[in-house]
């Protein structure tokens, strides 16, 4: 029911589009832009092809840092909303769901529940990943357990941390006693397991996998 409450309003929040034409995905944006696509048919089975398009720079420079998501039907510019979006398409819908380092939602969602990722462009970050993964499955899943550990250990290392924390509560100081964590990293490490839970991360948000738990740690 939550779910189906932030949908609506993510729906409100669509503004039609201007028609402008989609730009082309150029080699220079692998990091700064987003581009996926979804070929459907219409009802009299001609075949309609829409394109989600996000800028994350301009996410970054917007006054409230969630950017927006543009629609693109046949590559003209069809509507767009603010970020997490949810375009209606005969009953269907196409959300898109940020997270710090890319998308961890860009999903087309039938009438009857079933749910669709979108096609990334080839050229995209997003592509090249996907590319890799059909290419060399070995070696992607590799990347994929890597970026798991990469999360998995300042989370590990996160939890003395915060119950030391907790043990310095007055109330738990008075029936417990105290708690040192046995763990004290010196800065360099604490840096290098900062800078590889951020790639890991980026490295998630590329195949649009995200937990609320691990990704945070991503994020610092």
């Amino acid at each position: 029911m939550f779910k189906e409450w932030q949908r609506r309003r993510a729906v409100q929040r669509v503004q039609p589009g201007n028609g402008r034409t989609l730009k082309r995905f150029r080699w220079w944006q692998p990091f700064s832009r987003t581009l996926f696509y979804l070929p459907l048919r219409n009802d009299d089975g001609r075949q309609v092809v829409y394109a989600v398009d996000v800028n994350h720079v301009q996410r970054f420079l917007s006054e409230n840092g969630k950017g927006k998501a543009h629609l693109y039907l046949d590559g003209k510019h069809h509507a767009e909303s603010e970020l997490p979006a949810a375009f209606p398409l005969r009953g269907s819908t196409i959300e898109v769901a940020p997270t710090a380092f890319g998308l961890k939602r860009c999903h087309y969602v039938t009438t009857e529940g079933a749910e669709h990722q979108l096609i990334p462009d080839r050229s995209s970050s997003e592509g090249r990943r996907a590319h890799l993964d059909r290419e060399h499955p070995a070696l992607s899943r590799l990347i994929s357990y890597c970026s798991l550990i990469l999360l998995v250990i300042p989370l590990l290392l996160l939890i003395p941390q915060l119950i030391e924390v907790v043990f310095k509560l007055p109330p738990v100081t008075q029936r417990f006693g105290t708690f040192t964590s046995p763990i004290q990293l010196p800065g360099w490490l604490n840096l290098t397991l900062t800078l590889g839970a951020a790639a890991a991360g980026w490295e998630r948000a590329l195949r649009l996998r995200y937990n609320w738990l691990l990704d945070s740690m991503a994020k610092g």
